[in-house]
């Protein structure tokens, strides 16, 4: 046994030997250093485990001294980014207009003109004021030319002659608008002299004699029903 026998040089059995060796020493004093544990403990054979002290409580550990706990970290939070309204556009109330409409011209059928004689009668060489009277009669507001040249109103004998016309010696040249409202009347004065007359007021100028006479009236295309006037 001192000497080894083998095809390899003797050193390397050597080393073998020496390595079992040392196995076999480190597992006879690991046994012998456990049953000396054993036979040292408690006799019920569990391990006494000390409490740890309060400070060693109170201590946190080494972690939480360097990193704080996520619970009581607060992490902020975005404020909610106000959403736009949605646009929403509300129906006008009923019987209330929406807003001011254009208003347009008033024809001849949107309107009516009236001749007034106020009063009906009147003595020869007086000198009476007739009404010339405009109303809407459409269902809209419109707005009419109410020139003086355009308004006129023509006095007719029973034979239909024409005897006298507001426009013939002193016609006047005022120019203007007027917007009429549904069934708003305009009511324009027309003085009478009393005299005849004749367009350009040329001829000469009586008194008409008494009787029953016409008034007739317009403004400008839209012509008046005929209106009775008696001369006394």
């Amino acid at each position: 046994m001192l000497h080894p026998v083998g095809p390899l040089p003797a050193a390397v059995y050597w080393r073998r030997r020496l390595l079992a060796l040392g196995c076999a020493v480190g597992v006879l004093g690991g046994g012998g250093w456990l049953g000396a544990s054993l036979a040292s403990g408690s006799p019920d054979g569990d391990a006494t485990v000390a409490a740890p002290s309060d400070d060693a409580a109170r201590t946190p550990p080494g972690l939480e001294q360097v990193v704080p706990s996520l619970a009581a970290v607060q992490v902020p939070t975005a404020s909610p980014t106000p959403s736009a309204a949605p646009a929403t556009s509300e129906a006008p109330a009923a019987g209330v207009p929406a807003g001011p409409t254009a208003v347009g011209p008033c024809s001849d059928d949107m309107i009516g003109v009236e001749v007034r004689p106020d009063p009906p009668s009147a003595a020869v060489g007086s000198k009476p004021t007739f009404e010339l009277v405009v109303t809407n009669v459409s269902p809209v507001a419109c707005v009419r030319t109410v020139d003086a040249p355009l308004q006129e109103i023509i006095l007719i004998d029973d034979d239909g002659d024409r005897v006298w016309g507001s426009n013939d010696c002193f016609p006047e040249t005022a120019v203007g608008e007027r917007t009429l409202q549904p069934g708003e009347s305009v009511v324009f004065p027309v003085p009478w002299g009393g005299l005849t007359s004749e367009p350009g007021c040329a001829a000469d100028r009586t008194n008409p004699p008494a009787g029953t006479y016409v008034l007739r009236g317009r403004l400008d295309t839209d012509v008046s029903p005929d209106a009775t006037f008696t001369l006394t």
